[in-house]
């Protein structure tokens, strides 16, 4: 961590979560933009972003990432990070070439198209249940270094996602010591989904340890907490190095039967960084801490780094 700064992450929709679940849950452009520019005055400095359909329901479509981006990028100068994970809904699940229920790589695959700094890599193959059924989320060895090779033609920083130690010790350090990310690396560390995904970690302050103790050396990461483990894990993260993110995404509740908005999750994670003796990044401070842009980044869209 550079000096006492931590990286805030919002992510403030997910790929999963459906409006009868939570009213608060932004599903459109405008929605996305408005929450977005809300949590970034309460301190966060990055924002995980997933699209929506007009329905409601998962995309990763590019026009309609690039509408999120740019209402984003006319409010404020917070650092884009554009899923390419997608959801277990909408025009992200078919049958695979398999006949298997999957998570479309095609479809995954647009995430990138839209400009933003940042894209998630998830170096991970999992089985995601949901609503009865079983989705393969195939992410092959090939299919990590095609999106790590496509993200640095791009000048997008992967944000390498991981869900168990294997993801780490594995695609990560692989595609790592082949140079296909600048310095830092960035990782998220995603505990307490494992109910739902095959293959994942629950959260605990143990779990977490184990993890950051088997990143690559020079890596930078922050934790992402599902449900209940979203503030604890936090907050562990905090007494470890790392950073932290926050968001309906990975939990919709702020205390146990109270749904939350994105801005409570955000005004009480930057509560707690400051009573820890930390201080939120700005945006600028984000991009200094992540290494962005990157040296070799071409020319930006004019939305993707602007300084409010």
């Amino acid at each position: 961590m550079a000096g006492n700064k931590v990286i805030v992450t919002i992510a403030p929709t997910g790929g999963m979560a459906l409006p009868g679940q939570s009213p608060h849950v932004p599903l459109q452009p405008e929605d996305i933009a408005r929450d977005v520019y809300n949590c970034y005055n309460a301190g966060a400095s990055v924002v995980a972003i997933h699209a929506r359909r007009p329905d409601g329901l998962a995309t990763c479509d590019a026009g309609i990432y690039r509408d999120i981006n740019t209402r984003i990028r006319s409010r404020c100068d917070i650092v884009i990070n554009n899923s390419t994970g997608g959801g277990v809904h909408g025009d992200m699940v078919g049958t695979g070439s398999n006949g298997y229920p999957e998570i479309l790589w095609e479809e995954r695959v647009k995430g990138m198209e839209a400009g933003a700094e940042m894209c998630t890599l998830d170096a991970t193959t999992i089985i995601a249940s949901y609503g009865g059924q079983e989705l393969l989320m195939h992410t092959s060895p090939s299919r990590c270094r095609e999106l790590a090779v496509a993200m640095r033609a791009r000048g997008i920083k992967p944000e390498w996602e991981v869900f168990s130690p294997t993801h780490i010790i594995q695609d990560v350090a692989t595609l790592l010591a082949e140079g296909l990310d600048e310095d830092p690396p960035y990782v998220n560390i995603v505990l307490g989904v494992h109910r739902g995904f095959q293959g994942a970690m629950p959260y605990s302050p143990r779990v977490l340890q184990m993890m950051v103790d088997l990143l690559p050396k020079g890596c930078i990461w922050g934790v992402s907490g599902i449900g209940p483990a979203q503030l604890p894990a936090a907050m562990n993260a905090l007494l470890l190095g790392g950073h932290v993110r926050v968001g309906l995404e990975d939990n919709l509740y702020y205390r146990q039967g109270e749904l939350a908005t994105n801005v409570q999750l955000t005004e009480r994670v930057v509560r707690l960084v400051r009573e820890m003796g930390f201080e939120p990044a700005t945006a600028a401070e984000a991009r200094e801490i992540l290494g962005l842009p990157l040296k070799s980044a071409p020319v930006r869209p004019d939305f993707a780094v602007h300084h409010a």
